[in-house]
């Protein structure tokens, strides 16, 4: 039998996709939002998909198929400001105190072997470090080993320089070992060089931004527009601070691809085709994602790349369930 997972916060199901290709059974996922729940029902309608608010859920298990199925993984996206709330007094009137509450309540109810938390690079510094703190001392509280790590996106095969912060609860003392980084081609080329058979959408730039974008090489950004090009390109950004090397950045074939982003063209965090003159369209920047072509996604254009960006890599995901997929198997042997 295969062990069980639920997520929360499942967005269009990076995560849970990942951790179906290395070997759980989807007992439910859940998420606010309703083209990305559009999406989960498109692909998986075998899923037990809820669209839904988790801070408005008091009984978890009434949400299962069935009411008494032992949960072996519970994993979730949560907003890094949820955190905040760690450690504070139960009741708080802040929204964003409920989401946290409702999670640890699934946690309570759900009473699985591994907690799985995926999570911005950057909570890990937030509140230097207390947040990331406080959090995991709650966890340990509800009888839950934790660590964490900030794994490179690129060390799993995936074509892209992200960074996710990876927390991982366990019970019955069992040690969770983190995948070992995979040497392997993450080149953008790898995912750009195979036509796509599919139907496609994306966005286009403007005339005027578009004879801007021209004169980018590959690989290049602002730097190498001519200088009054960028100042009037730029306007005060061309005086501020700091490399600003995302303002007209062209990718490069030969390297991974910067962060997918919910939007491919705002104006400070570009992401051009490497070698035509337009943004990523919503299969390119799946792919780099790591989701398979006959990933459906729902919605409207814009709603389709916001999901995409906000989705865990596939086969990040992947390795990471492998690993907890050898520490469930560890907490069996323990316990027979």
């Amino acid at each position: 039998m295969k062990p069980s997972c639920v997520e929360l916060c499942a967005g269009c199901g990076g995560l849970a996709l990942g951790l179906e290709n290395s070997g759980f059974k989807t007992e439910l996922v859940m998420d606010f939002d309703k083209s990305a729940c559009e999406t989960l029902r498109k692909n998986r309608p075998e899923w037990n998909v809820v669209h839904g608010d988790i801070t408005k859920v008091t009984d978890w298990r009434s949400l299962l198929k069935d009411k008494t199925a032992e949960i072996d993984l519970l994993s979730a996206g949560i907003p890094c400001q949820a955190f905040s709330f760690a450690g504070k007094r139960l009741g708080t009137e802040d929204p964003r105190g409920q989401l946290y509450y409702s999670f640890r309540n699934a946690v309570n109810q759900f009473q699985p072997k591994v907690v799985l938390i995926e999570n911005v690079k950057g909570l890990v510094s937030i509140n230097n470090g207390q947040t990331l703190k406080d959090f995991t001392e709650d966890l340990s509280s509800l009888g839950y080993t934790v660590t964490f790590k900030v794994l490179k996106a690129t060390d799993f095969e995936v074509p892209q320089k992200r960074e996710r912060v990876i927390i991982v609860g366990t019970k019955g003392g069992c040690v969770f070992e983190f995948p070992k980084a995979i040497d392997a081609d993450v080149s953008l080329n790898t995912v750009l060089r195979e036509p796509i058979t599919v139907p496609d959408v994306g966005v286009t730039y403007n005339e005027k931004k578009r004879r801007v974008m021209d004169l980018v090489p590959e690989g290049g950004c602002w730097v190498n527009l001519p200088e009054d090009v960028a100042k009037e390109y730029m306007g005060n950004s061309f005086y501020s601070g700091g490399g600003k090397r995302g303002i007209a950045k062209r990718l490069s074939r030969t390297e991974p691809s910067l962060t997918i982003l919910t939007s491919p063209a705002q104006k400070q965090t570009e992401r051009c085709h490497p070698t035509e003159t337009r943004p990523l369209t919503v299969r390119e920047s799946a792919r780099i994602q790591t989701f398979p072509d006959d990933w459906v996604f729902c919605g409207g254009v814009g709603a389709q790349y916001k999901q995409i960006g906000n989705a865990v890599p596939v086969k990040l995901a992947e390795h990471v369930g492998h690993s907890i997929m050898n520490t469930i198997a560890n907490f069996a042997n323990t316990t027979h």
